[in-house]
């Protein structure tokens, strides 16, 4: 493969599944499908608990950042796959890969110092429920929200300028459903070793640190269920914990899988699948996870709900 130096390249070829063109058109409605009640879902969220005074607690506005970004992580990726599947030659210019570049990152770091601090949180509210006022105050709530914007901005800014600084080579053809890191690094024809060193490094402090400080967040919460006297609140309590560590281990299983190795041997279709799985099937699972299982957001939805129809009946 002859390489060039090509600052100035136009556009990419995202690939996609377009291996699969018997599947493409089922492929295309299933995943739109998934998307819009992803959209609903997420801004279902967002919007009663923003009308809710009662829910400006916390908890329930890391679960309404958690949504916001959970919606636009799945529409930095998901609108241009789907554009992809419609189409015969799917082009992306040079400008709007690196814009979507840069928001998977943005939203994916973002999500995951949030889902760290959510699970903080709840350690706080069960193991220390009588000092929780104090350690979970509106400052510490600030700090934990905006320390989680910015370093996804930071990251984002740094590893997407490092990686469009690099020459490209080939037919551009990005083997994967989107501009993820990755996928654009393999096309580069440079030396890309202290990249990969940093985003290694990168991957286990924004990814794997978090992780492991959620495990340990459970694991004091998981004792204390255990020391609860009433049988249905440890039952409620342990089914609350699985939903949330089933959603967290998704998310951050395929992110390290994916980010640990930017050059890893994996097969495209399974960088592909395990891409789906944290752009598609978890910003689908978080709203029924937080809210279907909550009596006080479903009591909201129905308030809500009810004052809209009371509204149009006047």
């Amino acid at each position: 493969m002859k390489g060039q130096n090509d600052s100035s390249v136009a556009e990419f070829i995202l690939l996609g599944f377009s291996h699969l063109p018997e599947l493409r058109v089922h492929m295309f409605r299933v995943f739109l499908v998934i998307y819009l009640v992803t959209l609903t879902g997420n801004a279902t969220i967002v919007t009663v608990i923003f009308l809710d005074r009662s829910l400006h607690i916390p908890m329930y506005l890391f679960l309404q950042n958690l949504s916001v970004v959970e919606a636009s992580f799945s529409t930095a990726i998901m609108p241009e796959m789907l554009v992809v599947l419609s189409s015969e030659k799917a082009t992306i210019s040079f400008g709007r890969c690196f814009a979507q570049m840069y928001f998977i990152l943005l939203f994916g770091v973002t999500e995951c110092f949030l889902l760290g601090a959510m699970a903080f949180d709840r350690f706080a509210a069960i193991c220390h429920p009588l000092s929780y006022p104090v350690i979970m105050n509106k400052r510490v709530f600030m700090k934990l929200v905006t320390f989680s914007w910015v370093s996804g901005i930071m990251v984002a800014t740094v590893q997407t300028t490092w990686v469009f600084s690099f020459p490209f080579c080939g037919p551009r053809k990005i083997n994967h459903i989107s501009c993820e890191t990755p996928a654009v690094l393999e096309l580069a024809c440079a030396d890309t070793f202290l990249f990969e060193v940093y985003a290694f490094t990168g991957t286990i402090l924004v990814v794997l640190v978090p992780f492991l400080l959620i495990l340990l967040s459970y694991t004091r919460i998981l004792f204390a269920i255990l020391r609860m006297p009433s049988t249905t609140g440890r039952q409620k309590a342990f089914s609350t914990c699985a939903s949330h560590l089933t959603s967290v281990i998704l998310f951050y299983g395929t992110a390290c899988m994916t980010y640990l190795q930017p050059k890893s041997r994996l097969s495209p279709d399974t960088k592909k699948l395990m891409s789906l799985a944290y752009s598609l099937l978890t910003p689908l699972l978080n709203p029924l996870i937080y809210s279907l299982r909550n009596k006080e957001m479903k009591r909201a939805v129905v308030k809500v709900w009810q004052r809209k129809v009371a509204l149009h009946t006047i």
